[in-house]
């Protein structure tokens, strides 16, 4: 059993499709820009919500920087709700909780929204630690956000770097963001197929493990 154990938000705590492509067509609609195909609007939940629209869709800076102001017009108000937290997930993080693992939430998503999110479906108690982007969406890449919570475990929940080196740590994530991450700052990295990732991609990342439920983390 891992001690500390880091999770992603989007897809692996949350199923949160319904809130992300809601928003993102509110932009759309907004701009007067076509919807792309089903398997983009998918990619959008991972990476940074900047880098998809600036990147997937190609946009200059300043465009990608108003399709993100748009979308969190929406997702702030309304969006953050449009989700539902996994099955199994939440009495996953209570045995893990009463087992005596420190847990902790590093997504992409601002760290805002991320609380309430947390609060609204009742399992912002399990976690000692939660760290997301700045508000305006910088700051989302996953190594830096991965870093910060380590930071933050080492000086308050005693956290060591031995303890790290030593594989008592692990990334928890549905994308390969969420593996490259972990494996960038030196953990235990494992990927959960029931978010929005597939095996062949947590394989080409390198995860430790791979699980199809969450109560399969509790085996690890």
């Amino acid at each position: 059993m891992y001690k500390y154990l880091l999770f992603d938000l989007d897809g692996t705590i949350t199923k949160s499709e319904e809130g992300i492509f809601n928003c993102m067509k509110y932009a759309m609609d907004w701009a007067g820009i076509p919807y792309p195909a089903p398997e983009v609007f998918r990619s959008f939940i991972g990476p940074s919500l900047y880098d998809s629209f600036a990147n997937t869709l190609h946009m200059e800076d300043a465009q990608a920087k108003e399709m993100v102001a748009k979308y969190r017009e929406r997702y702030n108000v309304i969006g953050l709700f449009e989700a539902e937290v996994y099955d199994g997930v939440a009495e996953t993080l209570e045995k893990l909780k009463k087992s005596g693992c420190i847990l902790s939430v590093a997504t992409s998503k601002p760290t805002e929204p991320t609380l309430r999110i947390l609060e609204k479906f009742g399992v912002r108690k399990y976690f000692d630690v939660v760290v997301g982007s700045n508000p305006d969406g910088t700051g989302s890449d996953k190594k830096i956000i991965i870093t910060q919570v380590l930071e933050s475990l080492k000086k308050d929940h005693g956290l060591t770097e031995e303890m790290v080196m030593s594989g008592q740590a692990a990334m928890i994530g549905d994308r390969r963001y969420d593996i490259e991450g972990g494996k960038a700052c030196g953990l235990q990295t494992i990927g959960v197929l029931y978010g929005y990732g597939s095996r062949e991609e947590f394989e080409i990342a390198g995860a430790d493990h791979i699980v199809e439920k969450p109560q399969e983390i509790l085996n690890l």
